[in-house]
């Protein structure tokens, strides 16, 4: 951690905004603030809101929860990381925010899904952090994830792309990440090979904190 980032990364949010998040302090406390902030169902089209624009619409889905985790990571001392996770046709991605803490990775993760959230610093690499999330990663019976990113590091964006944007969607940020360099999960030559997950799995899977 550094103690003097968050006094080098001005975020331009209002004091008060500013405050709320910086009284999270620990990615544990990070991860229960954007557990608590009610689903994005986009019920007026696709969204991919700003920080400022999660605290006031108060709702947020996987890359909204990313923005505002980032943001309060950055004012408890870590680095802004985000990492994108590509999944096959037919799903969609998924967006997590990293720390790392004692040399391994962690992430805070704003998901519908009670398999899909925090995952504790216990991986020594992007990878083995992201193939945790492999086998409940999935649409149906079928595993669908495929990719991860390299860490994208917040700082080199400015804060008008992703903490005070004011549109409904931060484009440019969305496809700063989508484009940003991704490694295979699953060899081409494997993706036949994957066993279908169990019926009880797929029950299981249909979990969801909101309709």
């Amino acid at each position: 951690m550094s103690l003097t980032l968050a006094a080098e990364l001005d975020l331009g949010l209002p004091p008060a905004a500013e405050a709320r998040l910086a009284k999270l302090r620990t990615p544990e406390r990070i991860q229960s603030f954007v557990n608590r902030i009610p689903w994005n169902t986009e019920p007026d089209g696709p969204t991919a809101r700003s920080v400022a624009g999660v605290l006031t619409h108060q709702v947020a889905h996987c890359i909204e929860g990313a923005f505002v985790a980032a943001a309060a990571l950055a004012l408890a001392g870590h680095p802004p990381l985000l990492m994108d996770m590509g999944a096959a046709r037919g799903d969609v991605d998924h967006v997590v925010a990293l720390f790392r803490r004692r040399g391994l990775w962690g992430a805070v993760s704003k998901s519908n899904s009670p398999l899909l959230r925090y995952r504790d610093p216990i991986y020594r690499s992007l990878r083995e952090l992201s193939l945790s999330f492999f086998p409940q990663y999935v649409k149906g019976r079928r595993k669908t994830l495929r990719t991860y990113s390299v860490s994208v590091d917040l700082r080199k964006h400015a804060p008008a792309l992703w903490v005070t944007h004011e549109g409904p969607v931060c484009q440019e940020m969305v496809d700063i990440l989508t484009t940003a360099r991704h490694f295979p999960i699953v060899p081409p030559e494997a993706a036949g090979d994957l066993r279908p997950i169990d019926e009880i799995e797929r029950r299981g899977a249909l979990l969801n904190e909101y309709p």
